[in-house]
């Protein structure tokens, strides 16, 4: 029995270094063009590596689309941690969540058409992207609750909610109008948040 082939990726810091090089080409060809208008030549040339080299990393476009949208969910959640990571509580965390968020939609402005591309292209990968943001959210006000940062509730549907607010609140400000600061967006994101509608 032959040994199974070994996976693609990676082996040495300068073979991570081309394979981030390839994953920043492609959001923004793909963010530029979309899937179906993009090639592997435009990914290759726009992050200056050959094209034999693409295939070191990737077997086809669809592969590369699909760590693209898992990569911009990592750095995306990643970019927020540093900046709550010194909250003092849950309440606190959640506005400076949303403000990270914003700016971070601010610099990745491809993030979005991207991610809501995937739903079409990859429908896996879509809700994959949205799941792991979900479970790690989840994690967040259970243990909230637990410490008595916010009331004791659902918190897979609480986590859902406030992941919708922040997507609609990310593309209203974040993509389609920025002239508007980041702080005061999550300021009255956080009211709502805090206060709910009750009078």
């Amino acid at each position: 029995m032959s040994a199974a082939p070994a996976p693609k990726g990676p082996k040495t810091a300068r073979g991570e270094r081309t394979r981030r090089k390839l994953l920043d080409a492609a959001e923004k060809e793909f963010g530029e063009r979309g899937f179906h208008a993009t090639s592997i030549g435009e990914i290759t040339r726009r992050a200056s590596v050959a094209l034999g080299t693409f295939y070191v990393y990737f077997d086809s476009k669809d592969e590369i689309f699909r760590a693209l949208v898992a990569h911009m969910g990592q750095m995306t959640r990643h970019f927020i941690a540093e900046r709550v990571a010194a909250a003092p509580d849950r309440l606190a965390a959640e506005a400076m969540g949303l403000k990270a968020f914003l700016d971070f939609v601010r610099e990745h402005r491809d993030l979005y058409r991207i991610v809501m591309e995937s739903q079409f292209v990859a429908p896996d990968a879509y809700r994959d992207y949205y799941d792991s943001f979900a479970e790690a959210y989840r994690r967040n006000l259970e243990g909230a609750a637990g410490k008595g940062e916010i009331r004791p509730g659902p918190a897979e549907e609480r986590a859902w909610a406030l992941i919708g607010m922040s997507v609609f609140l990310g593309l209203r400000y974040g993509v389609w109008d920025d002239s508007r600061r980041a702080e005061d967006i999550a300021a009255a994101a956080q009211d709502l948040i805090e206060r709910g509608l009750k009078p």
